[in-house]
C-alpha cells in the first residue's frame, strides 16, 4: 500500500507552531493549488494558436490544503523560512481525522503530513 501526495502551490498564510498537551510541536500552514481547464463548450478540434487567443474559455479552481510538519528539523525550518505567497513543493501523506469544534460539533479534517 502507498499513501503519498505531491503538491506544488502557494502558501496561504505564514506558518504557525502549535503544541498541545505537552506533545511534540507541529508547524501548520495552508497551501493553495490551482487547476485550470478549457471549458467544455469550446471546440476540442481548434488549433493551439486559437486556444491561446481565446482565453475566455479557461476555467480555474483553487484547492486549499492544510499542511502539518512534525519532523523536528523540517518543522523548524518550515516555521522560520516559509512565508505567505511563497511557491513551494510539499511531499507527504494524506491523513483523515476528526475533531470537535468549540461548539461541540464533530468535524472531519483532511491534512497533508509533510
Amino acid at each position: 500500500a502507498m499513501n503519498r501526495v505531491q503538491l506544488l502551490g502557494r502558501v496561504g498564510q505564514d506558518p504557525i507552531m502549535r503544541q498541545v498537551d505537552g506533545k511534540n510541536p507541529v508547524t501548520i500552514f495552508s497551501l493553495a493549488t490551482n487547476e485550470m481547464w478549457r471549458s467544455p463548450e469550446s471546440d476540442a478540434n481548434e488549433g493551439a494558436l486559437l486556444f491561446l487567443c481565446n482565453l475566455g474559455d479557461i476555467s480555474q479552481k483553487t484547492t486549499w490544503h492544510r499542511i502539518s510538519v512534525f519532523r523536528p528539523g523540517l518543522r523548524d525550518v518550515t516555521y522560520q523560512y516559509v512565508k505567505r505567497g511563497a511557491r513551494i513543493y510539499v511531499e507527504g501523506k494524506i491523513d483523515y481525522g476528526e475533531y470537535t469544534d468549540k461548539n461541540n460539533v464533530r468535524r472531519q479534517a483532511t491534512t497533508i503530513i509533510a
